[in-house]
């Protein structure tokens, strides 16, 4: 529930389209609603301006389906993250239609149809769908050309790439386009050089890195935007699973480098786009 949903509903109220003991049934469930195993938040985009996201992790694929079936009764979007194939698999068999998987941002995204869409769009042609197909077909429906500007999602290596998939998805499904700057890690640092110019046209960069995470200092002394540093688990036994990562990106010298946690490519792609949209 939304405030889009709430303001047509008593719209509804007032012209007579539906009775208040109507209005108060669908209102029930405010502030959240019990499933057992979980109490869905459908208050949280009323207050946030967007809805209760699902964390895939230590849920049953089944669990996630339920949860994901619950919340798109009455939300647009419905996104869940660090889900694996099965969740997929479980979620399509409760919500046949509207349903996309991202395999290497481990993505789940859930969105209404609209009238232009036909119904079962994304179906089983989806599993055969690669990463770029499904950028390309979606990506101009889901991020518009906008004034608002841009996310440059920024990654070091080649296997910082799932991570730096999860932000740059999350940015896109929340209306904001994000442009991937892949492989330009501080090893071979003449390749971020390269595309320097483009990167300090984003309103936001997000930097996603493993081993030793220096990254997001060199490009947070080089851009007069905010940097949302992302430590990755990537590395030798040393980097202990992303710590070492973590520990440089809150130890950096460079302002205005901000860090979330290990492998959270969608926090980060979530407050960039707060940032782009203006209400970081």
């Amino acid at each position: 529930m939304d405030t889009k949903f709430l303001q047509k509903l008593l719209i509804d109220v007032a012209e007579g389209r539906i009775t208040p003991g109507e209005a108060a049934e669908k209102l029930k469930t405010l502030p959240y609603y019990d499933i057992d195993f979980a109490k869905l938040d459908t208050h949280r985009a009323l207050r946030t301006g967007r809805a209760e996201v699902v964390f895939g992790i230590g849920k049953t694929p089944e669990q996630v389906a339920t949860i994901m079936k619950r919340l798109s009764a009455d939300m647009p979007l419905v996104i869940a993250t660090k889900a694996e194939r099965a969740c997929y698999e479980a979620v399509k068999e409760e919500i046949p239609a509207g349903i996309e998987y991202y395999e290497t941002a481990k993505l789940l995204v859930y969105r209404a149809q609209d009238e232009n869409r036909a119904q079962g769009e994304h179906g089983a042609q989806d599993e055969h769908r690669t990463e770029e197909e499904h950028r390309a077909q979606d990506e101009p429906a889901r991020t518009p050309p906008s004034s608002v500007g841009h996310v440059a999602v920024v990654c070091a290596g080649t296997a910082d790439i799932p991570i730096a998939e999860e932000a740059a998805l999350t940015s896109e499904l929340y209306g904001v386009q994000a442009r991937r700057y892949y492989d330009v890690g501080v090893a071979g640092i003449h390749r971020l050089m390269d595309k320097l110019d483009d990167i300090r046209g984003a309103k936001a960069i997000v930097v996603v890195a493993g081993m030793e995470g220096a990254l997001s200092s060199v490009l947070g002394g080089l851009v007069d935007v905010p940097v949302i540093a992302v430590p990755t688990s990537i590395g030798y036994g040393a980097s202990m699973g992303g710590l070492a990562a973590l520990l440089a990106m809150l130890n950096s010298c460079s302002l205005g480098v901000s860090v979330v946690n290990i492998d959270n490519g969608f926090g980060a792609g979530y407050q960039a786009s707060m940032i782009v949209k203006g209400k970081g």
